[in-house]
Order: structure tokens, then C-alpha cells, then sequence
């Protein structure tokens, strides 16, 4: 399907009044020749591999956007799940690996790296458990490398023993960057049916059954939407607004499709997916919030804000799918309370409760995102928290997960502020009542009957 001229004027206007952009530009790399029994070797080639297949990936995405008029706010890179290249290495802190990374991150200048990561959701190999326990020194001693890890999915059930380690990691890196507003647990993510094509962080890691390089796009127009719906007549119906979704989420994921051919073309490698999440701002106006407030929610967080995003959410594919062929990752509506300004205001007003986005986690993208909780929760509440969203993305084959920043020296009332594009997080209650039995019963839950569809 040809992209015609006046699409792309459509598509300057939205950039220059509704803030527009693509979000990301993600080069995806196998790194499994990387391997080495001696882990600084191994760190070397990581960095050698990284630095040389991604060289023009920053010039060439600044000359995408000078050429079309897109910004391209992040450039990133994923790598193969650190945890597969260090099966061979009797090193117990993985942490150099991730020091390679961050160094050639820099080198290119891109903006974030991802794929200190290992996949347990059936269970954790010595390298996997070696990587879990070195997230919180890796991502304290480093900027811009993020890590995730997979501890349930749909066909296997959920890792419980993985759960609570987790929990604990997510703490423990919360306090390694004490100083820093907890950041460390801000660059760490906890999946359940993580995808293998997700361009976005913290949770982008080269899956697989990827090729070698492979170019993955984020878009992202929570403004553009919110601007159309601005625009129909508060009497307009459901299948109204959902359908003026569709046609926006349409021209949207064209943008990145364009995009998306010419990065890949120019940088040799294989186009991957396009991500058409509606990823939200801390700017006024690039929110999902709103959007939802815009339907006819009278605060994000109040009764009608599911079904609100229900809709979206769903809208939303369906006009991305029928631009592209390539639509995977993610897809859908973020709700990262940090990085959203309507959010945060409904957090901060108390619409917004840690309950209440939970139930929203049942029907939009991914989960609980960016959220602050008191210094104090125990591991076992985290692990609860955790386990509960891990549940509902395996009983709803969908990809859920959990990014909570644990405020060390902080209460309710209190805020972790970390600048540009992660805004910041007032910090949220959390329900005291978990107990201690459920997160130390250990074991593997069980995989749901509708994982049988052989």
C-alpha cells in the first residue's frame, strides 16, 4: 500500500499541533556468538558487536527525522536475553555484561539498552538465577541498561519461586539507587507472556526467534486522539468515538510504517514489527488519561475508566492492524503513571487508586507501570502485587507486567521525580494486607485450561 502526499501533510500537522512522534527506534541483535567462559572476553565481544551493527543507527534515525519531519524520540537497542549468553561462564556477577552494554550504548548514543533479562516461567536455570541476582548491582552501577524477566506465560503457568526472588531484586535495586530516586527499580520489569518484538523499555530483549538484526518502531499519538475526540459532539455515541479512534490509530501506525521501511532499508536489516501503543508524556496534552476523560470519564480512575480504555485499546488495534502488516510488540494503550500528566493528577487527587489500575491492566497493553509505592512494602506485598498481574495476563493470554518503584525513605504524599520523559511518580498506598503464607508457598501455579489448544 503506497503512502500518498497528502497523508503525509495530514501527518506534519499532526506533529506540529498534537504531539505526534514516534517513540522509538529499536535495533534488535542476536548476540548469542558473544558467548565466552571467561566473562570479561565475553563482555568484549558484547561490546564489539554492539557498537559495530549499530553505528548508523542514530545518525540514521536524526536523518529520517529531518528528512519526513517525525521525530524520533528514543533510540534504542535490545540484545538477546543476557541469561542465554552466560550459560557457560562460571562467573557468579554478570554485572560486567551489563557495563559492556551500557559503554557501547553510549558510543552510539543511543538512549536505552535492553536484554539483561532471563526467561523463568517454567523455570530458572543456574545462568538465570545468576542473572536475577546480579539486576540490582548492574543497573545501579549503569545509566541506561534495563532489564526484565519473564516469570509466567500462558502455556506454562506461573514461576512462583521466580515471583518472590523478584520481588526481592526489585527492592534490593530500589535501594542500590536510593540516591538516585530509586531509579534502578525503574529500569526493571516483570512479565508474565513477555513478546520477543517489543521495542519499548524496560522490556525489550532480542527473542529467539528473531534474525540476526531486525528493526522494531514504537508509535506513539495519545495527543492526536485526544485532539480528534476534542472534536466530536459530546452527544456522539460509543460507535462513534470508536470508530473516529480506528481512523486516527490508522493514519498513526502509517506514519510509523514509513518510518519503520525506511530505517530498516537503510540500515540493512530485516523490518520487524510496528508497535502502535500510545505511549504518553509528562506534556500536557500526550495523554492517555485524557483520552479517556475525553470519552466521557469524569476522572481517570473514576467508574467507566476500564470500559473506556476497553475501547480504546481495542479501537486502537483495529485501525493500526489494516495499515501495516507488520503490527506486533505491544500494541495497545500504555497507562505508566510517571510518564502520563493525567495520571499523575488523578493519582495525586486519589481517583486513581493501585486497585483500580490493576482492573485497567485487565484491557489495556501491559500492566501496572511506573508506579511509586511507599519504601516500606514488604517483599511479600510486592511479590503479591506481582503474582495477582502475572495471573491475569495467563488466564487472559495477553502480556501483562509490573514496574513498581519502591520509594526507599518515602511515604503515601511523598514523590520520586525523575525528569524528561519519566516525568514523575506520587507515591501511591498499597494494601498492608497480603500475608506472609501465599508468596513463600513456592512452586509453579498451575497453566490455566485454555493453555490446551493443541
Amino acid at each position: 500500500m503506497q503512502i500518498t502526499p497528502a497523508e503525509i501533510a495530514e501527518t506534519l500537522a499532526m506533529v506540529s499541533k498534537q504531539h505526534l512522534d514516534i517513540r522509538t527506534i529499536t535495533l534488535g541483535l542476536n548476540l548469542r556468538g558473544c558467548t565466552d567462559a571467561d566473562i570479561d572476553a565475553m563482555a568484549r565481544k558484547v561490546y564489539d558487536r554492539m557498537t559495530s551493527a549499530a553505528e548508523r543507527l542514530v545518525p540514521t534515525a536524526e536523518q529520517l527525522e529531518r528528512e519526513f519531519g517525525i521525530p524520533i524520540v528514543n533510540k534504542r537497542i535490545s540484545i538477546t536475553p543476557v541469561a542465554e549468553l552466560c550459560a557457560a561462564t562460571d562467573a557468579q556477577d554478570l554485572t560486567p555484561v551489563a557495563v559492556a552494554m551500557d559503554r557501547a550504548g553510549k558510543e552510539v548514543g543511543v538512549d536505552f539498552v535492553g536484554g539483561f533479562s532471563a526467561l523463568v516461567h517454567k523455570g530458572a536455570s543456574a545462568a538465570d538465577v545468576k542473572l536475577m541476582d546480579s539486576i540490582p548491582h548492574a543497573l545501579s552501577v549503569t545509566d541506561n541498561v534495563c532489564s526484565s524477566v519473564n516469570v509466567g506465560s500462558t502455556r506454562a503457568g506461573i514461576n512462583m519461586d521466580a515471583v518472590l526472588k523478584m520481588a526481592g531484586v526489585v527492592k534490593a535495586a530500589a535501594e542500590a539507587t536510593a540516591d538516585r530516586q530509586c531509579i534502578g527499580a525503574g529500569k526493571l520489569v516483570v512479565f508474565c507472556n513477555a513478546v520477543e518484538d517489543n521495542p519499548f523499555m524496560a522490556g525489550a530483549f532480542h527473542g529467539s526467534g528473531e534474525a540476526d538484526a531486525v528493526i522494531n518502531v514504537g508509535v506513539s499519538g495519545p495527543g492526536v486522539v485526544r485532539a480528534v475526540l476534542a472534536d466530536l459532539p459530546k452527544d456522539a455515541d460509543l460507535t462513534t468515538v470508536a470508530e473516529a479512534i480506528k481512523a486516527t490509530a490508522f493514519k498513526i501506525t502509517r506514519a510509523g510504517e514509513l518510518m519503520a521501511r525506511e530505517a530498516s532499508q537503510r540500515l540493512g536489516a530485516q523490518q520487524g514489527i510496528l508497535d502502535l501503543s500510545l505511549a504518553p508524556t509528562p506534556a500536557e496534552g500526550d495523554s492517555v488519561a485524557e483520552i479517556l476523560e475525553a470519552i466521557g470519564v469524569g476522572t481517570c480512575g473514576g467508574p467507566g475508566t476500564t470500559a473506556a480504555l476497553a475501547l480504546l485499546n481495542d479501537a486502537v488495534k483495529k485501525g493500526g492492524v489494516m495499515a501495516s502488516s507488520s503490527v506486533g510488540g505491544l500494541s495497545g494503550a500504555f497507562i505508566p503513571v510517571s510518564e502520563d500528566a493525567g495520571m499523575i493528577r488523578a493519582a495525586e487527587t486519589g481517583a486513581l487508586s493501585l486497585e483500580k489500575l490493576e482492573a485497567m491492566t485487565c484491557v489495556c497493553s501491559v500492566g501496572l507501570d511506573m508506579i511509586a509505592i511507599p519504601g516500606d512494602t514488604s517483599v511479600e506485598a510486592i511479590c503479591g502485587i506481582i503474582a495477582d498481574e502475572c495471573a491475569i495476563g495467563m488466564i487472559n493470554n495477553k502480556t501483562t507486567a509490573v514496574r513498581v518503584i519502591p520509594a526507599i525513605g518515602k511515604t503515601v504524599g511523598d514523590r520520586l521525580e525523575f525528569g524528561g520523559l519519566l516525568g514523575y511518580a506520587p507515591v501511591m498506598p498499597v494494601n498492608r494486607f497480603a500475608g506472609t503464607t501465599f508468596a513463600h508457598r513456592g512452586g509453579r501455579m498451575p497453566a490455566p485450561l485454555n493453555a490446551l489448544k493443541n
